[in-house]
């Protein structure tokens, strides 16, 4: 297998100044520019600088001339290498850039989860909260309690993690079933195919659940960078700590409502703002007059936390713990209370004195988890549950705000329905798949208070729609507005095809311009198993006997002999054989490198759709690998047909988005195996219309 093994520096400093996801997209626009005697000089550098979002519009194309010149004696003609572009071009453009907008290099983060590749700052109050909860949580697992419990004041929590394992199993814990822990390679000694394999799976898997990885490579958890372990930890526990937070997993939380707006209302809700109405629901009936609208600030004196207790647990009261003028008693007495509740102490007084937002979010969920003191009111738990979406239009939802918040946009989804019905999400998106398409001078940016602006910037949404030749028959912007959920499903489906249509259509820049259709997908896949010996084939997507999952499985060992255990591997007859199966198929996936939102119960029920987006997910990964091994390869086409794909493609610097800025977004494509968009927007065979009458 050709693992990612990273783009090496010289420079160890320099080096560390840039993930390798930046370091990847940097070097495929460098080496771009070379002219053809295979060198690259100063003054082609302008052009390509004033294209990343990091510097524009800071700087236009001929303010960096000019700043160039200064720098280099007014002479753009002599050659540069990469290390010395990192170095003396975009370094030096950025503290200049950093300088000129008067922020901190903390304000511009690569992760949205507060960390950054330039400020290495590591919080030991949260390194050592964490480290609690994985020795909690893990301490009895078969494989890692050789190595639990960790010391949280040494760094072996950042040695551990090198080898992909702890963290595969740590989202397991947040989310169960996840992964498939067969296909997690846990040999004491791992090959660097191996571990990459392993960080490979964790990062596609941390994606599926929810996670924000933009900018993180596989080879940036070998090398073990705390300020992003740390960082990625950390939105594991959180989704962990909030999974309950949300209707369908606690339909007590109507309570916090008063009527059926508000219910829809509470359902768009952020987990983090779902805690925050509960618990100043609850200090409203103790009669604290101070509403909490953060985790630090508002709870750092310790006085909501008691007075919360005090209404959920009366029995723990102490007295005290609103009499003492001393903040840090007072978190003493607060931590004392909850510990007797039966909540875990993963935080110090000073933890809350000092006001960390995470780990006092960590701290209010596991008291909502021991205690949220909601009613148990039938009626009311009804209601709730009728409000919930059935179980297909549920797991749509979540394969579309998960692939959504893939994609590296501004705005993080939470209720599909709830969050695009102002156009601005969907906006954000046909930029991101089809940059330029939107006029950001016609839409309004939320908050959005005129009804009539959200109908304008749907408009726009399905106008652009049409341009990409999505089919929109009788569909006006006001559908999106008014949550037609059959319509938004229908629209985000046709998006993730296009997506996919593109970037195929990339990496075959030499087929003559020929689109990749379902057809092209199903025809490569049966050639690439009859190619290996095997004799699966199927002659549609919808076909069933694809529930057992052996044909998937055979393609992938197809596209990678060594990536399928076959010992493993069941028949497929009974249900419980074919769910071990299709938990293993994904497990796989994700290991190779795809970025698939599937479940286990699409591949054994045959849903058409995602089945798609599995083959198509798996055939980007092998025609990538193909191209660079320098191997040429495609499905044919009535017996032999092939398209020649390039060695080494040439990425375009035309597009500001096509590989993004280090600004904090990131192309759809990273060569890491990290983040691969895995939907193709050909037409199903015998599909029907989405259109509507």
């Amino acid at each position: 297998m050709s693992g990612y093994m990273g783009v090496h520096v010289s420079d160890q400093w320099l080096q560390s100044q840039f993930t390798q996801v930046e370091l990847h997209n940097l070097k495929s626009k460098f080496m771009a520019l070379k002219n053809q005697n295979g060198k690259v000089i100063l003054g082609d550098l302008p052009p390509l600088m004033v294209k990343l979002k990091a510097f524009n519009p800071m700087f236009n194309e001929e303010e960096i001339t000019g700043i160039l010149n200064e720098s280099h004696s007014d002479d753009l003609s002599n050659e540069i290498d990469f290390e010395g572009f990192l170095k003396q071009v975009y370094l030096n453009l950025q503290g200049l850039a950093t300088a000129k907008s008067g922020a901190s290099k903390q304000s511009s983060s690569f992760l949205k989860a507060m960390t950054t590749t330039l400020l290495h700052t590591i919080n030991e109050s949260e390194k050592a909260s964490y480290v609690a909860h994985i020795n909690s949580y893990l301490g009895d697992d078969p494989f890692l309690k050789q190595f639990l419990p960790i010391d949280p004041a040494t760094n072996d929590l950042f040695n551990l993690v090198k080898d992909g394992v702890l963290l595969c199993k740590l989202i397991n814990v947040a989310v169960p079933g996840t992964i498939d822990e067969r296909a997690i390679n846990t040999k004491r000694v791992l090959n660097p195919w191996e571990r990459n394999e392993n960080h490979s799976l964790c990062l596609n898997s941390a994606i599926a659940i929810g996670c924000t990885v933009v900018n993180i490579g596989t080879q940036d958890l070998v090398e073990g960078r705390p300020h992003l372990l740390l960082g990625l930890i950390s939105q594991i526990i959180k989704i962990q700590l909030l999974a309950d937070l949300s209707l369908k997993k606690t339909p007590q939380l109507v309570e916090l409502v008063d009527d059926n707006n508000d219910v829809e209302e509470l359902m768009g809700l952020a987990p983090e703002k779902v805690l925050l109405k509960w618990i100043n629901f609850h200090l409203k009936k103790a009669g604290y007059e101070k509403p909490v609208s953060n985790f630090s600030s508002d709870v750092k004196d310790g006085k909501a936390y008691a007075y919360l207790l005090n209404v959920l647990a009366p029995e723990h009261c102490n007295p005290s713990t609103l009499d003492t003028k001393d903040p840090k008693e007072r978190a003493e007495l607060v931590l004392d209370h909850a510990e007797r509740m039966g909540c875990k102490r993963y935080l110090k007084p000073d933890d809350i004195v000092q006001g960390l937002p995470n780990l006092n979010l960590a701290f209010l969920a596991q008291i909502f988890h021991q205690r949220n003191g909601l009613t148990t009111d039938s009626k009311k738990i009804s209601f709730a549950e009728m409000m919930t979406d059935d179980v297909q239009t549920s797991r749509e939802e979540r394969c579309f705000r998960l692939w959504i918040n893939s994609l590296g946009i501004v705005t993080y989804v939470n209720n599909v329905f709830e969050d695009v019905r102002n156009g601005w999400v969907l906006l954000e998106v046909l930029d991101k798949v089809s940059p330029g398409s939107v006029n950001w001078k016609q839409a309004s940016k939320p908050p959005i208070k005129m009804p009539f602006r959200k109908v304008e910037n749907c408009n726009q949404v399905i106008r652009i729609g049409r341009q990409l030749k999505f089919s929109l028959v009788n569909v006006a912007g006001n559908d999106i507005v008014q949550e037609n959920k059959k319509l938004i499903l229908a629209f985000l489906w046709q998006l993730m095809r296009y997506n996919m249509l593109q970037l195929l259509k990339n990496l075959r820049s030499h087929s003559q311009g020929k689109n990749i259709t379902d057809a092209d997908i199903l025809k490569w896949a049966n050639y690439k198993i009859k190619q290996r010996g095997r004799t699966s084939k199927i002659e549609h997507f919808k076909d069933k006997n694809l529930s057992s999952g052996i044909f998937f499985l055979e393609l992938l060992s197809a596209v990678e002999p060594r990536v399928v255990n076959w010992n493993l591997v069941t028949k497929g007859e009974s249900d419980e054989e074919k769910r071990l199966n299709a938990t293993y198929i994904i497990s796989v996936a994700r290991k190779l490198g795809c970025s698939i939102f599937l479940l286990p119960e699409d591949i054994m029920e045959v849903n058409h759709k995602m089945i798609l987006t599995l083959a198509a997910s798996i055939m980007y990964w092998s025609l990538q690998k193909e191209m660079e091994d320098g191997e040429s390869s495609l499905s044919p086409s009535n017996g032999t047909c092939t398209a020649t794909l390039d060695a080494s493609p040439t990425p375009s610097i035309s597009g500001e988005d096509e590989i993004s800025s280090l600004g904090g977004e990131v192309s759809n494509l990273n060569i890491d195996g990290a983040v691969f968009d895995t939907t193709v927007s050909s037409q199903l065979e015998n599909e029907e219309s989405l259109v509507v009458q």
